[in-house]
């Protein structure tokens, strides 16, 4: 049976290599809906190969020039809601949406009972509370294609929930693992950037080599599994084979090992519950050699408690931390402050964080906006 599918934030890393595991199995899958911020020239691309019903574009100014070059017969869609627009055109949605942009479509996915293949954090991490109201929506269910909670969801499938001790989600360490506060306080953002392992956009690169994304990680598994946060742990693990690992009542830890391939948690998501037929990372043992851990180091790394602190707060707090992140990274990424001030801007914000209750997606917004404004001025003031 064919599965209708939209991937919004198609011209992205995500989006393209979902659209390679589209390829790699024809016929399984039927795209329904494509979606960009601003990329017409690819998106249209997209459009002519797969023949989508709908394409949307958030760049209200781009919207004449997609109309004219869209494929005949398939509707267009643009502006700030053309993406959440796109959400209810298939069975599955695919949310590669980079940064808050992304929540209005995971609102509209799961408020229209969608399967949820969730590539964008900030969902969870700001949107938490909001999103979890409409995750009882019948039909709805979110599989995170980001590799440490996609890993995390198989790892779950081998026992109950009340037989769960713990998560451990792992980090490759980034491009610093290894150096001491003193050694990290000149990096460039050439230096923040070159990744050991993956290869992603700049903002999630810098999170990497501050530890930074997997706090929000942190928080993301506990918004998506309903862990404690006294019960998800991280560990440092440079070879990125094990993606995460789930410890049982019993003391067995059952892992998920590949290598590194997005495409492999992207082909889980959208073949939930059952499983891609084309290989992804599969393993070649007899080359992997060895496998090392070592626990992170909270000197070097305050952004991960930093982080999960704002977990443990809740409410308002995750989303204004992610704000203050947000700010301090593209303000590092500009030249404007050192990389190691990327911590001071966000121990600051936290310090100032005025908690509110989050009941819809206004108010999200709006500690969103606050938290990015006095971010703002905690750089400014941090370059004057």
């Amino acid at each position: 049976m064919t599965t209708s599918v939209a991937i919004l934030g198609s011209t992205g890393s995500i989006g393209t290599q979902a659209l390679e595991v589209v390829r790699a199995e024809p016929g399984r899958y039927r795209v329904a809906a494509l979606g960009a911020a601003s990329s017409v020239e690819l998106l249209v691309a997209q459009a002519v190969e797969h023949r989508p019903a709908v394409v949307a574009i958030a760049d209200a100014s781009r919207a004449a020039e997609l109309q004219a070059l869209a494929p005949a017969g398939t509707e267009v869609l643009a502006g700030p809601d053309a993406l959440a627009a796109a959400a209810v055109e298939a069975e599955v949605v695919l949310n590669a949406v980079v940064g808050f942009a992304g929540l209005s479509v995971t609102l509209a996915a799961l408020s229209g009972g969608r399967r949820l293949a969730l590539a964008n954090k900030e969902s969870l991490i700001a949107g938490g509370p909001v999103v979890q109201r409409v995750r009882s929506t019948p039909g709805a269910e979110i599989v995170p294609v980001d590799s440490e909670h996609c890993a995390l969801h198989q790892c779950l499938r081998a026992g109950r929930d009340n037989e769960v001790v713990r998560l451990v989600l792992t980090a490759s360490g980034g491009p610093f693992r290894g150096r001491s506060p003193a050694e990290l306080a000149g990096v460039t953002v050439d230096d923040a950037l070159d990744h050991p392992t993956w290869r992603m956009g700049p903002k999630i690169t810098v999170d990497s080599s501050t530890m930074m994304n997997k706090g929000l990680e942190v928080i993301e598994a506990h918004e998506l599994f309903g862990i404690d946060y006294d019960r998800i742990d991280v560990v440092v693990h440079p070879q990125s084979v094990i993606h995460s690992m789930v410890e049982f009542s019993d003391g067995a830890t059952i892992a998920q090992l590949s290598l590194p391939d997005m495409r492999l948690p992207i082909g889980y998501a959208l073949a939930w519950p059952e499983r891609c037929a084309r290989a992804f990372g599969a393993i070649d043992w007899a080359e992997l050699g060895r496998l090392d851990f070592e626990p992170p180091d909270p000197a070097a790394f305050p952004c991960l408690e930093l982080a999960r602190e704002a977990g443990r707060a809740g409410g308002s707090a995750p989303a204004w931390a992610n704000a203050a992140n947000e700010v301090a990274v593209a303000a590092f990424l500009e030249g404007r402050i050192g990389w190691s001030s990327i911590a001071e801007v966000l121990k600051q914000s936290m310090s100032e964080h005025d908690g509110i209750e989050m009941d819809n997606a206004e108010a999200v917004v709006d500690v969103d906006r606050r938290g990015r404004e006095l971010a703002a001025k905690i750089v400014e003031r941090s370059t004057a």
